[in-house]
């Protein structure tokens, strides 16, 4: 009786990986797929706020693509541990403040150790090998020739770590020595080009899929990088929590002063969750006019107030009225209402973005 061999795969939601998962299937494998949560990857997040963007999918893409395999998905919180790759990467940070390479030798490594406590258990339970659905020189930080076999390294899977999409650029892993895996059925995929996935999904019977060049990692987003780099520089330190990451997403952020900042809604849908950090936070809402909710991040003082309103009143419905009533409330203080005038228009603003 031929014994039946398991793997664990990351599923990221992609493309990628949901070939890769497919191709290994398709050799007789059973498939378990694992996807990790670190607070930076939030597919639907913005998509499910912003009155402009409702109409976009808000699906978890992770939860559907093991729904068309038909795999169990693992989907495991790593936001904690997953601090350490973010502030102090071994590998350094790619274009932004994305430790590509780290991160992928992390997401393995997580993964291997899955690999290990599974086989720790009866024989016919365990997992033989992972995959992933990289693919060589595709990422400039984590995929290449150099940086794949180091990724096996480093996160100890070693030859236990098999990419079905670029297999045949690589050395033959363990599940192909020991005939598990055909790499006749394997593929040598390479580079940014995304036309043979695109292919194979068609021959595969996949005609929907979330966007080949996506990815949902706000890390690799200059702006959300600015953020957070703005956010380490005022504080004085290189640290987050969690709350902290999922606002860097919502609202305009500016800067009018070292010692404070601004986040300001800019829809409906962002004020409805901002609403849930009015206790954690300075706010500001105008009263007279439609506009924005407005948190204050920092210590101010009674002018930096001021100017915190004035420039709120420029995001309103108030704009051009000579004056605005906005209401104040301060974080464990007391609440009181102020006329204010409007930031002027041609007050310079854009250097203030953060």
């Amino acid at each position: 009786m031929t014994l039946q061999r398991k793997a664990i795969a990351l599923v990221s939601g992609g493309l990628d990986s949901m070939l890769a998962v497919r191709v290994i299937q398709q050799q007789g494998i059973l498939v378990e797929g694992v996807n990790f949560f670190t607070g930076f990857c939030v597919e639907g997040h913005t998509h499910a706020i912003r009155q402009k963007d409702q109409q976009k999918p808000k699906r978890n893409n992770a939860l559907w693509v093991a729904e068309q395999l038909g795999i169990k998905l693992n989907i495991i919180d790593i936001s904690a541990e997953y601090k350490d790759v973010v502030l102090n990467p071994k590998h350094g940070y790619g274009s932004h403040l994305n430790p590509c390479l780290d991160c992928k030798i992390f997401m393995v490594k997580q993964t291997q150790l899955m690999l290990n406590r599974a086989r720790n258990l009866a024989a016919d339970q365990g997992f033989d090998f992972i995959i992933t659905g990289e693919v060589m020189g595709q990422r400039p930080k984590s995929q290449r020739k150099y940086t794949m076999p180091l990724i096996a390294k480093e996160s100890q899977a070693m030859d236990r770590l098999l990419r079905p999409l670029c297999a045949l650029h690589l050395e033959p892993t363990l599940p192909e020595r020991e005939g598990w895996i055909d790499r006749s059925k394997l593929y040598g995929f390479h580079g940014r080009d995304r036309k043979p996935q695109i292919a194979l999904a068609k021959q595969l019977g996949f005609d929907d899929y979330a966007q080949p060049a996506g990815g949902c990692c706000f890390l690799t987003n200059e702006q959300y990088s600015k953020k957070l780099a703005d956010l380490w520089q005022s504080r004085g330190k290189r640290d987050y929590e969690l709350d902290d990451i999922m606002l860097l997403k919502i609202g305009r952020h500016l800067r009018p002063r070292p010692n404070f900042k601004l986040i300001i809604s800019r829809d409906e849908g962002e004020t409805n969750f901002l609403q849930g950090y009015r206790r954690s936070f300075t706010t500001i809402r105008l009263i007279s006019h439609e506009g924005p909710l407005t948190l204050i991040d920092g210590t101010i003082s009674d002018e930096d107030l001021d100017l915190a309103a004035a420039i709120a009143a420029r995001y309103s419905q108030g704009r051009d009225a000579e004056a605005v009533t906005v209401q104040i409330e301060k974080m464990n203080g007391p609440s009181f209402i102020k006329q204010m005038r409007p930031l002027k228009k041609d007050a310079v603003l854009p250097e203030w973005y953060i």
